[in-house]
Order: structure tokens, then C-alpha cells, then sequence
């Protein structure tokens, strides 16, 4: 790959022994450790500090940053407090731990904001890296406040290192900013990884052209980031006339099988969510499958991990603010974890997690509420006549957590047919329906709005297989093991679910509920 220029990153080199001396800030003693989370979606818990202060409040789960080592899951995440007190800064990284990405513990606040004086008043995404026996967290640092940016970028890549995972210590010596015609306001999300292809280790940025605005994952390479001396290279990739995106965040790279994967998320075209392009080299061309998002826009910034054998991507599912069925999406809510998969012509599949799956086997019998409209129901078989008048099923709630499956089968060319959820005695509902004539699944919210949609070909009088995992508000479809779709939908466990056709005949056959023992 040709050089684009080479800078020194830094004004001084550091040494693993001077980043172990500094006490500028050693992470991981500020703790909620070991807190077992009762969740398979889960948010940190509130007052993790054990104090008073309302910024340790309840929060949500920003921005995942996960790292697998010694049979481990290191989720690292920003952490997003409910309340953030004028004064304080924000996103700072805390852990969750799993061994089977179906159970988590919560180990505490990792690395925390800065002052308003520091480049990491705010802290954003990064990743971790291991380097002979120190592992080194290369993230973020967001720092707005005018009288910082009147002398500063507003966004750098800073760095903190650890022996074991839990202690870091900020490196205070080591700041990238843009280099000269990058946009030093959009700089940010490192994503560090050895790469075999060219023998030195490699650092993803996601930023923008000065002048110009366009969006770029732009290339650093190190042979030694001991050194602390990062080298700018052409970028990896740069947005088309076509996608225009306006910044391409939370990018991540890895390679399954033949194929290379670019992967990063987009929050400002009509086509937001967590997209990737493929390629047989690491070094592209990049080309744009013809689905080339993994889940709906409700299910953002995802990041991969492997373990080894299989690979799972860990996004945010979006809340909502006022947290109602009708709120605006906001930043930060659920972790949601997918398995990655390959299909025959190397684009990605999505399915839930198989520990997942297996936390269901309780077997729970639906009980029928109310029916409108054309529908009969036979030995768990349920046939909705929607295509004239709609065919709506519903039965009572199936609490906090369950695992529903179903087969499902459209005979018409046109219309719709899926699922409803939070049907009160208004008759609102949210609705999850395969969209035939569009070829997508479409999340619809109780006021009818598109919330959120995935492109799948469907075609009349073929079976597909549904598998819906909820917990609390989150509500995350797969169909056929290959295609998500992350929801939110408030009010779900306490009211009644259903069945619905509208526009289309539908059956579906081998309903099956199951939850946690």
C-alpha cells in the first residue's frame, strides 16, 4: 500500500514502563464488580458505585467495544447515565464479562471521562489490542467545550493500557489528531488490529476529507505501537456519490472463510444502521452487497468478536425518549448480540446466539384473548383470512422473557402478515409483518409509522421460520437463521401479543412459546 505522508504520532515515545508508572488514572478500582445481570439484553445497573451522586443513576449501554481473550468476552462499552449533572463529563467505558454471551456479569467503570480540561472530557468508541503481555485501549477522546476547542481538536484517538484487562492506566504522552486534509472536528472509533497482510498492526479511523466533507475509514500502521509511532496511509475505504454518508462510525474489519469483511454504522442517510462491504482481500476493492445491512436502524454501532469458532456482532438497541411507544429513537439502550454466519455467496447471516436459545425450555401454552375478522385456529395451526377485511388473533401476555417460533406462510402477492405486540384495550399495537410486495420486514409503530424495516425476497406459499426473542422492550426478530430485525416496543410484557394479516392470507403453524426455567 503507498504511503500517503508519515507523521510521528507523538512528541515522545513512551515505554511500557513508563505507561505502568504514570498515575495519571489507573482504571478498574471505581467497581460494581462481579454484579450478576439478570438480563440477556442488559443496561448497568443503577447506583453502580454505591453512591448518592444522581450521575450513578440507572444507565443504558452505548457504544460496545468487545474483546475475547482466555476464553472470555471483554464487552467494554460507553456508558450512558440517565442523569449527567452540569459539570461532569460523560460515555465513560465500563465491562460486562460472559463466557457465553447468554449470561454477564458487570465489572464496573473502566476508564473514566476526564476533566474539562483534558481531550477526553467525553470518552467514545475505541478497541483493544494485545501486544506481547500488555493489552493496549486505543479509544476516543471528546472534548467540545469552547474553551477547550479554541486551542484543540475537538476529537482524538488517546490511549490506556493494562496487564490483565481490569487495571488501565491512561497514556497521557500518546495523541493522534487528524492529520493535514482530515476534519480534526470528526475524528474518532479506532479500531486497532494486527494485520497479517502486511506484518504490522493496523488502526481504523473514521473522520471526513477537509476540504470537502467526505467520509473516510482512514489507515495508520505501526510496527511497534510500544513506540507510540502511528503512520498515516491512504484510506481503507471512502463513501461513494452514491451512499454520500456523512461519517462512517464504529468501524470494525475482519475476515471469515475467503472473505474480508469492512463493517461500520451510518446515522444521517435514509439507510441508518450497521452496514458492511466484502472483499477476497483486505485491501478491497470493497464491493456493496445487495443487502448490505446487518439488522434495522434500531440496532446500531455493531462491533464483532470472536471466539475462535464463531463470530458475533454486539450493537445497542435504540431507546426511546419519552421512553414510549411513540418516542424519538435516542442514543444508547439494550446490548443486542447476534451470531454472524456465512450464506453460500459469502454475505452475512444473522441468528440469535445459541445459549441464547437455549435459555427457553420451559414450554408455555398461548391462551386466546380475542379474534377479528377471518381467522380459525386448529391444533396450535392458525389461518388469517386478511386479504379482504384484517385478521387480527390475539392472546394474553407472555411476560418479561420469552422465545416465540413460528412457521409462517403467505398466499397472496400482495399485503402483509406477522406479528402484533402492546395490544391494550385501545386496540394500538406495534406490528412486525413480512411486506411481500416490498420484500421487507417492517417494524410499524402503534401510530402506523415505519420505525424500522431489513430487505428480505419474499415469495407466496413458501414457509418461513420466525424465531422472536423479547425481554422487557426489546423485541428482536430472526427469519430463517438469517435475517434480524431489533425493536423496541414499550409496554410489550404487560399487554396482549398476537397474530395479524392485512391486504393477504396467511397461516401460521407450530407456534411455539417457550421461556426461562
Amino acid at each position: 500500500m503507498k504511503y500517503r505522508n508519515i507523521i510521528t504520532i507523538v512528541s515522545i515515545f513512551f515505554s511500557l514502563a513508563s505507561c505502568s508508572q504514570d498515575d495519571n488514572y489507573t482504571g478498574g478500582s471505581i467497581s460494581g464488580g462481579n454484579t450478576e445481570i439478570a438480563s440477556i439484553f442488559p443496561v448497568p445497573p443503577s447506583q453502580w458505585m454505591g453512591a448518592s451522586d444522581p450521575y450513578y443513576s440507572a444507565g443504558y449501554t452505548g457504544d460496545i467495544m468487545p474483546f475475547f481473550d482466555n476464553g472470555k468476552f471483554h464487552i467494554y462499552f460507553l456508558h450512558d447515565a440517565q442523569n449527567k449533572p452540569a459539570g461532569k463529563g460523560f460515555h465513560d467505558i465500563h465491562e460486562y464479562l460472559s463466557t457465553d454471551l447468554a449470561h454477564f456479569t458487570y465489572e464496573g467503570q473502566m476508564i473514566p471521562y476526564g476533566k474539562t480540561t483534558d481531550p477526553d472530557f467525553a470518552v467514545g468508541t475505541g478497541s483493544v489490542v494485545k501486544v506481547g503481555n500488555i493489552y493496549y485501549f486505543y479509544y476516543t477522546g471528546h472534548n467540545e467545550t469552547p474553551a477547550f476547542v479554541q486551542s484543540n481538536a475537538r476529537e482524538s484517538v488517546l490511549c490506556a493500557t493494562s496487564s490483565d484487562l481490569k487495571n488501565w492506566t491512561k497514556v497521557p504522552s500518546f495523541k493522534i489528531t487528524a492529520p493535514a486534509g482530515y476534519y480534526n472536528y470528526d475524528f474518532r472509533d479506532p479500531h486497532v488490529f494486527y494485520n497479517d497482510e502486511l506484518k504490522k498492526y493496523s488502526m481504523l479511523v473514521s473522520t471526513q476529507t477537509e476540504p470537502g466533507r467526505k467520509a473516510v475509514l482512514l489507515h495508520f500502521t505501526s510496527a511497534d505501537p510500544v513506540s507510540g509511532k502511528w503512520d498515516v496511509q491512504t484510506p481503507i475505504y471512502t463513501t461513494t456519490p452514491q451512499e454520500n454518508y456523512l461519517m462512517m462510525e464504529c468501524a470494525d474489519i475482519f475476515k471469515m472463510g475467503s472473505y474480508w469483511y469492512l463493517i461500520f454504522s451510518e446515522n444521517w442517510s435514509a439507510n441508518k444502521g450497521t452496514h458492511y462491504k466484502m472483499s477476497t482481500s483486505i485491501n478491497g476493492p470493497w464491493t456493496t452487497p445487495e443487502i448490505d445491512r446487518i439488522d434495522g436502524e434500531y440496532f446500531y454501532a455493531g462491533k464483532t468478536a470472536s471466539d475462535g469458532n464463531k463470530r458475533y456482532v454486539f450493537g445497542w438497541n435504540a431507546r426511546k425518549t419519552p421512553e414510549n411507544d411513540l418516542g424519538n429513537k435516542d442514543w444508547a439502550g439494550n446490548m443486542v448480540i447476534h451470531e454472524l454466519t456465512q450464506n453460500a455467496d459469502g454475505t452475512l447471516a444473522t441468528q440469535s446466539p445459541q445459549k441464547v436459545k437455549d435459555l427457553f425450555s420451559k414450554k408455555v401454552t398461548p391462551e386466546v384473548e380475542t379474534t377479528l375478522g377471518d381467522v380459525t385456529a386448529t391444533s396450535g395451526t392458525y389461518t388469517l383470512s386478511g386479504a379482504t377485511n384484517k385478521a387480527l388473533l390475539t392472546f394474553k401476555t407472555i411476560g418479561k422473557k420469552a422465545k416465540l417460533k413460528a412457521d409462517l406462510t403467505l398466499s397472496g402477492s400482495n399485503g402483509t402478515s406477522g406479528f402484533v405486540f402492546h395490544t391494550n384495550e385501545t386496540g394500538s399495537y406495534y406490528k412486525i409483518v413480512l411486506d411481500i410486495a416490498k420484500g421487507k420486514i417492517i417494524g410499524y409503530n402503534s401510530a402506523s409509522q415505519e420505525a424500522t424495516a431489513i430487505p428480505f425476497k419474499l415469495q407466496a406459499n413458501t414457509k418461513y421460520d420466525v424465531e422472536i426473542i423479547v425481554e422487557g422492550s426489546v423485541v428482536v426478530f430472526y427469519i430463517n437463521g438469517k435475517v434480524a430485525l431489533t425493536n423496541r416496543i414499550y409496554g410489550r410484557d404487560k399487554n396482549k401479543w398476537g397474530l395479524i394479516a392485512e391486504g393477504q392470507n396467511s397461516t401460521i403453524s407450530n407456534l411455539q412459546i417457550t421461556q426461562p426455567e
